[in-house]
């Protein structure tokens, strides 16, 4: 479909002839799939993440990433929003923070360690 307008640049006006196409649909991803990619079958259970009892009571990586520094150490009382710990994904720090007031009871990770998404970084008291 041709289309005419008229377009005015520093003060002249042109006419222009413009050529529309029609418009197409959004190309779409396709479909993901979540998990192993086993159907039926049960996922693995991950041999580096523990899993306490009592979810209220530990603390759990919000990202994968490498654990770069460790400020609170076992035993301390640290306050809501204080930073327990560091991780590294992507070049990015993102610090980890308490989201309660608490006493850290145990650090499950070291400096280095790679953890996963949802991995128990520490315990609480």
């Amino acid at each position: 479909m041709d289309m005419k307008l008229k377009v005015t640049v520093n003060g002249t006006a042109y006419d222009v002839d413009v050529e529309v196409e029609e418009e197409r649909p959004p190309a779409t991803l396709g479909s993901f799939v979540f998990g192993n990619g086993h159907s039926g079958a049960a996922p693995a259970a991950p041999t580096n993440v523990s899993a306490p009892a009592d979810e209220g009571h530990v603390l759990r990586a919000p990202i994968s990433g490498t654990v770069t520094k460790i400020v609170a150490d076992p035993g301390t009382a640290v306050e809501a929003g204080a930073v327990l710990l560091v991780l590294e994904a992507m070049k990015m720090e993102t610090e980890i923070t308490a989201p309660v007031a608490g006493t850290v009871a145990e650090i499950l990770v070291a400096p280095g360690d790679a953890v996963a998404g949802g991995q128990t970084l520490l315990t609480w008291a």
